[in-house]
Protein backbone atom coordinates (compact mmCIF):
# COMPACT_ATOMS: atom_id res chain seq x y z
CA UNK A 1 0.00 0.00 0.00
CA UNK A 2 1.12 3.42 -0.70
CA UNK A 3 1.07 6.42 1.31
CA UNK A 4 -0.14 9.78 0.41
CA UNK A 5 0.24 13.16 1.76
CA UNK A 6 -2.31 14.42 4.61
CA UNK A 7 -2.24 10.41 5.26
CA UNK A 8 -2.37 10.34 9.74
CA UNK A 9 -2.92 8.12 12.46
CA UNK A 10 -2.59 8.69 16.21
CA UNK A 11 -1.77 6.30 19.04
CA UNK A 12 -2.84 6.66 22.39
CA UNK A 13 -1.78 6.01 26.14
CA UNK A 14 -1.61 6.55 29.70
CA UNK A 15 1.77 6.93 31.05
CA UNK A 16 1.84 5.21 34.05
CA UNK A 17 4.17 4.78 37.31
CA UNK A 18 5.06 1.27 36.28
CA UNK A 19 5.92 2.51 32.56
CA UNK A 20 8.38 5.13 34.00
CA UNK A 21 10.58 1.82 36.13
CA UNK A 22 10.38 -0.30 33.40
CA UNK A 23 11.96 2.81 31.41
CA UNK A 24 14.33 3.47 34.20
CA UNK A 25 15.30 -0.29 34.04
CA UNK A 26 15.75 -0.20 30.28
CA UNK A 27 17.71 3.00 30.06
CA UNK A 28 19.27 3.75 33.30
CA UNK A 29 18.30 7.09 33.65
CA UNK A 30 17.89 7.64 37.55
CA UNK A 31 17.16 11.46 37.49
CA UNK A 32 15.05 12.37 40.35
CA UNK A 33 12.61 14.83 38.42
CA UNK A 34 11.42 11.40 37.34
CA UNK A 35 11.14 9.69 40.56
CA UNK A 36 11.73 11.08 43.73
CA UNK A 37 8.39 13.27 44.61
CA UNK A 38 9.94 15.17 47.20
CA UNK A 39 12.72 16.57 45.35
CA UNK A 40 10.71 17.34 42.10
CA UNK A 41 7.97 19.23 43.92
CA UNK A 42 10.74 21.33 44.42
CA UNK A 43 11.35 22.11 40.70
CA UNK A 44 9.83 24.29 38.07
CA UNK A 45 7.37 21.38 37.49
CA UNK A 46 6.10 21.05 40.89
CA UNK A 47 6.01 16.97 40.87
CA UNK A 48 7.16 13.79 38.76
CA UNK A 49 7.57 14.26 34.97
CA UNK A 50 7.98 11.69 32.67
CA UNK A 51 10.92 11.07 31.15
CA UNK A 52 11.04 13.51 27.93
CA UNK A 53 11.76 10.05 25.38
CA UNK A 54 9.45 7.50 27.40
CA UNK A 55 6.83 10.16 26.22
CA UNK A 56 8.53 10.66 22.28
CA UNK A 57 8.54 6.45 22.01
CA UNK A 58 4.62 6.60 21.85
CA UNK A 59 5.58 8.42 18.45
CA UNK A 60 7.69 5.51 17.21
CA UNK A 61 4.90 2.88 18.41
CA UNK A 62 2.63 4.95 16.29
CA UNK A 63 5.04 4.83 13.24
CA UNK A 64 5.70 0.73 14.05
CA UNK A 65 2.31 0.13 14.25
CA UNK A 66 0.10 2.79 12.43
CA UNK A 67 1.84 4.69 9.50
CA UNK A 68 3.35 2.90 8.06
CA UNK A 69 3.44 0.01 10.71
CA UNK A 70 4.58 -3.22 9.06
CA UNK A 71 7.91 -3.00 7.43
CA UNK A 72 8.65 0.64 8.97
CA UNK A 73 12.72 1.66 9.46
CA UNK A 74 13.01 4.78 11.36
CA UNK A 75 15.46 6.84 9.53
CA UNK A 76 15.40 9.97 11.89
CA UNK A 77 13.62 12.10 14.16
CA UNK A 78 13.94 15.90 15.40
CA UNK A 79 11.68 16.48 19.04
CA UNK A 80 11.16 19.94 20.89
CA UNK A 81 10.22 19.11 24.31
CA UNK A 82 7.62 22.00 24.50
CA UNK A 83 5.49 20.90 27.86
CA UNK A 84 5.96 18.73 31.19
CA UNK A 85 3.78 14.87 31.32
CA UNK A 86 2.98 13.69 34.88
CA UNK A 87 2.59 10.52 35.80
CA UNK A 88 -1.37 9.78 34.72
CA UNK A 89 -1.38 11.65 31.69
CA UNK A 90 -2.84 10.03 28.82
CA UNK A 91 -0.76 11.25 25.66
CA UNK A 92 -1.78 10.75 21.70
CA UNK A 93 0.79 10.37 19.27
CA UNK A 94 -0.41 12.36 15.85
CA UNK A 95 1.19 11.44 12.66
CA UNK A 96 0.57 12.94 9.26
CA UNK A 97 2.50 12.58 6.12
CA UNK A 98 4.03 15.36 4.24
CA UNK A 99 6.18 14.24 2.48
CA UNK A 100 6.43 11.01 0.44
CA UNK A 101 9.48 9.96 -1.87
CA UNK A 102 8.84 7.03 -4.24
CA UNK A 103 11.55 4.35 -4.01
CA UNK A 104 12.29 0.60 -5.61
CA UNK A 105 10.16 -1.25 -3.62
CA UNK A 106 8.80 1.38 -1.17
CA UNK A 107 8.43 4.80 -0.52
CA UNK A 108 10.44 7.72 2.10
CA UNK A 109 7.64 9.17 4.22
CA UNK A 110 8.52 12.61 6.18
CA UNK A 111 5.63 12.46 9.18
CA UNK A 112 4.49 15.31 11.17
CA UNK A 113 4.78 13.91 14.95
CA UNK A 114 2.89 15.90 17.64
CA UNK A 115 2.30 14.21 21.55
CA UNK A 116 -0.77 15.53 22.53
CA UNK A 117 -2.16 15.34 26.47
CA UNK A 118 -5.33 14.83 27.84
CA UNK A 119 -5.83 18.46 27.65
CA UNK A 120 -5.28 18.58 23.73
CA UNK A 121 -1.93 20.59 24.83
CA UNK A 122 1.28 19.60 22.54
CA UNK A 123 4.19 18.40 24.76
CA UNK A 124 6.10 17.30 21.86
CA UNK A 125 6.13 18.31 18.09
CA UNK A 126 8.92 17.22 14.94
CA UNK A 127 9.42 15.60 12.22
CA UNK A 128 10.61 11.71 11.68
CA UNK A 129 11.57 10.37 8.43
CA UNK A 130 10.64 7.06 7.82
CA UNK A 131 11.89 4.02 4.89
CA UNK A 132 8.71 2.09 4.20
CA UNK A 133 9.44 -0.95 2.23
CA UNK A 134 6.94 -3.82 1.38
CA UNK A 135 8.45 -6.98 2.44
CA UNK A 136 9.43 -10.00 0.12
CA UNK A 137 6.68 -12.52 0.24
CA UNK A 138 7.82 -15.71 2.28
CA UNK A 139 7.96 -19.62 1.15
CA UNK A 140 5.05 -21.56 2.00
Amino acid sequence: MGFKLGDTAEYTQTLTEAQVALFVGATGDHNPLHLDEVYARKTRFGGRIVHGLLTAGLISTAIGTRLPGKGAVYLGQTLRFLRPVYLGDTVTARLEVVGVKERPGGQILTLRTLCLNQKGEVVIEGEATVLYEVAEKEEP
